[in-house]
């Protein structure tokens, strides 16, 4: 009878293992899907924060909950990365790194990253929510873009040193997944300024980041600008693709401010950081802000995760945005006559 029961474990064990293993995510599908999902990343939280591991991975268990009831927990490997929010949060931006071997399932994602709270706080979240609306915005107004994934983490310290809590983070899609589905590759270590990048693009690229407004980007410094070519043309131009919206007035995060040379008080201050362009390339940019209007101020009104005062400031900014996009003699002062020239 003992027997019996062992061969019967054994069976179901081998069949437990192979509907495991036949779990494998597509990432392009991952990114695709709307619906948020639920994450506990179990691993050594204490020695995490204090050591703020860059180079070297620390082993972690993640359980992914998703809407449809399935569930996946597999091993991967954890590191910090950033730099502003890695020397002054409490909790540093995570690199999740899926592509091991004891993450059969999870794999096809390969490393991520995973945009945390500054700290633990409920306006931490807040800010984070704020960032994630700002990607889904880019994501409205061109392809060209990273797409994001909400998900709800619970951080559980396998040492029992850090008390365990729950907050809103989001993943950010792999430059190589996002170049891939424009039929592009990523373009680096090259020479490249502003305006040697795709100039409808870079239109876009510098009055979305008016829009949101954030000073914090260069395309010549690889500064939180990534550059994709098509893949299969070598000498076609680069494409500017922003990311790390944080220090935006959008995001409005207490710890952000400009750089001294922009000549601005707060990040609510706007600065154009783009070159002139005429008046024509700018009203075909501003076409696609104005199409997409409606759907920018629904997204926010409609985002649970985000409370009122938060709506109230994110809509005002916005508000104020379009009311000078919709105004010539504003698009000419702003765009044309105080762009930059260096």
């Amino acid at each position: 009878m003992r027997k019996l029961n062992r061969m019967i474990t054994v069976v179901l064990l081998l069949l437990s293992h192979a509907a495991f293993t036949q779990f494998k995510i597509d990432s392009a599908a991952f990114f695709g899907d709307e619906q948020p999902f639920e994450m506990t990343l179990s691993s050594d939280l204490k020695t995490f924060i204090n050591k703020k591991m860059q180079k070297a991975e620390q082993p972690a268990l993640v359980t992914m909950r998703f809407a449809d009831s399935s569930k996946v927990s597999e091993e991967i490997g954890i590191s910090s990365r950033g730099k502003f929010r890695l020397e002054n949060c409490h909790m540093p931006p995570i690199r999740l790194n899926f592509a091991t071997p004891s993450s059969p399932g999870l794999k096809n994602l390969g490393k991520l990253k995973l945009v945390v709270g500054c700290g633990a706080t409920k306006d931490d979240e807040q800010l984070i929510i704020k960032e994630y609306l700002a990607y889904k915005i880019y994501n409205m107004l061109t392809e060209k873009s990273f797409r994001v994934r909400l998900v709800k983490i619970t951080y559980e310290d396998t040492k029992g040193k850090i008390k365990s809590y729950s907050q809103y983070g989001f993943l950010l899609e792999d430059v190589d997944d996002m170049a891939k589905r424009n039929g592009c590759r990523e373009l680096e270590n090259v020479a490249v300024n502003s305006e040697t990048t795709d100039r409808k693009q870079m239109t876009l690229v510098a009055l979305f980041e008016y829009m949101i407004g954030n000073t914090d980007w260069s395309v010549p410094a690889f500064h939180n600008i990534k550059l994709i070519q098509p893949r299969k043309d070598e000498k076609a131009i680069p494409i500017a693709v922003p990311y790390d919206l944080n220090h935006s007035g959008f995001v409005n995060a207490s710890y952000a401010a400009p750089p001294e040379e922009m000549g601005i008080e707060t990040v609510k201050d706007r600065k154009y950081r783009g070159f002139p362009r005429s008046m024509e390339e700018l009203q075909e940019a501003i076409s696609i802000f104005n199409n997409q209007k409606e759907n920018i101020f629904n997204l926010v009104s409609n985002c649970q995760w985000l409370n009122k005062p938060h709506k109230k400031e994110v809509t005002l900014f916005l508000e104020d945005f379009y009311k000078t996009i919709n105004n010539k003699n504003a698009v000419k002062h702003t765009f044309i006559d105080n762009a930059r020239t260096e």
